[in-house]
């Protein structure tokens, strides 16, 4: 079985929960979006009073309460609109929680909004799969999440294959790594597709956000790109230190890959489950990360600490982090002259 990753549980000064204001930005920009959309795409049937959403990726909060409220009051103001009754003695909101079964759901629980109108449910499980029973769920959404691949791609950590990655992760260097990381994401994407397309009643949405790469523009390039180098070069500083094994770093990579623009849409167009209503760029003040070290050393921390931990111990993550803040100042320039990511706002329509 593959391992999993989540963000950094709990609620103290290096959770997740308190180090995700970039990714809060992005959900606040894309609220009037998802606004509109359930205002003028979603149908919403007056003869049943329950309405189900899913937050897939959910993590632990919480962003993901901020999400759930969003579409909630959309879609309550739209059946005021159409029917002239108040939602709230008419419709009964269950929200679906789900994440790895190894999320921290205890937090998420324990930090629920006291004032929600909702009922909730926990629901563990990779999203690559069904979690939720056919034609049961009105509109689902997942942020930030769809950069995560479900395993590392074939070859990747073999010393004797030609897609075989040293440098930790795909950053455009190689086209046999770059092609095995595209094929990894265009299994797993269909997969999610493919799953949500069963779960999503017919004319259901689906809202989408997180950052890609635009078409034309390597991943090397961009200031996630240069960060995951700068995280790269830091573990191989703590191997030549003694605190990691170098032969395991080599064999070590992410799995993650932010698709580029025409990627996405091609594995959409071939599931052929929904409508592309919307595939749009938006952006927010922080449109690419500070640069401060603290900050950006915090955030690695929180995102990638655990996976750090989990293969090569805490002593080697904590001194990586340690180098990855101190070393920091030498790449600034470079982030600087960076070429622009990208965040998306993507909404589907089941068909």
């Amino acid at each position: 079985m593959a391992p999993t990753y989540t963000m950094a549980g709990g609620k103290g000064p290096n959770s997740y929960s308190q180090h995700s204001t970039y990714q809060r930005a992005l959900l606040e920009v894309a609220k009037e979006k998802i606004s509109e959309a359930i205002s003028t795409k979603l149908e919403i049937n007056s003869a049943s009073n329950r309405f189900n959403i899913a937050d897939f990726g959910c993590s632990t909060g919480p962003n993901t309460f901020l999400a759930v409220q969003n579409i909630i009051d959309a879609v309550g103001q739209k059946y005021r609109k159409e029917t002239q009754k108040n939602p709230d003695d008419n419709i009964e909101f269950q929200v679906l929680f789900n994440d790895h079964s190894n999320n921290d759901f205890n937090t998420l629980f324990q930090t629920l909004p006291p004032t929600k109108g909702y009922f909730v449910a926990g629901v563990p499980g990779s999203f690559f799969g069904r979690v939720l029973p056919r034609d049961s769920l009105h509109v689902g959404h997942c942020s930030y999440s769809l950069h995560w691949l479900s395993q590392i791609p074939k070859g990747i950590a073999d010393p004797n294959s030609p897609a075989w990655n040293k440098d930790i992760h795909c950053t455009g260097f190689s086209e046999e790594v770059a092609e095995a990381y595209l094929d990894q994401f265009k299994i797993d994407m269909g997969s999610f597709l493919k799953a949500r397309g069963e779960e999503l009643v017919s004319g259901g949405l689906l809202f989408l956000l997180g950052s890609c790469v635009p078409d034309g523009v390597k991943m090397s390039e961009t200031m996630k790109g240069m960060l995951l180098d700068h995280l790269g070069n830091c573990l191989n500083d703590v191997a030549k230190e003694g605190l990691i094994n170098q032969e395991e770093l080599d064999s070590f990579n992410f799995p993650i890959y932010p698709a580029h623009v025409a990627e996405f849409k091609s594995v959409i167009e071939d599931n052929g489950c929904f409508t592309i209503e919307a595939f749009e760029k938006i952006s927010h003040a922080n449109e690419e990360f500070p640069l401060d070290p603290e900050f950006l050393a915090t955030s690695n921390k929180v995102t990638f600490g655990g996976v750090i931990e989990s293969r090569f111990g805490k002593e080697a993550m904590e001194r990586t982090n340690e180098l990855y803040e101190k070393k920091c100042p030498e790449i600034l320039p470079e982030l600087a002259n960076a070429k622009s990511g990208m965040q998306f706002f993507i909404m589907l329509r089941r068909n």
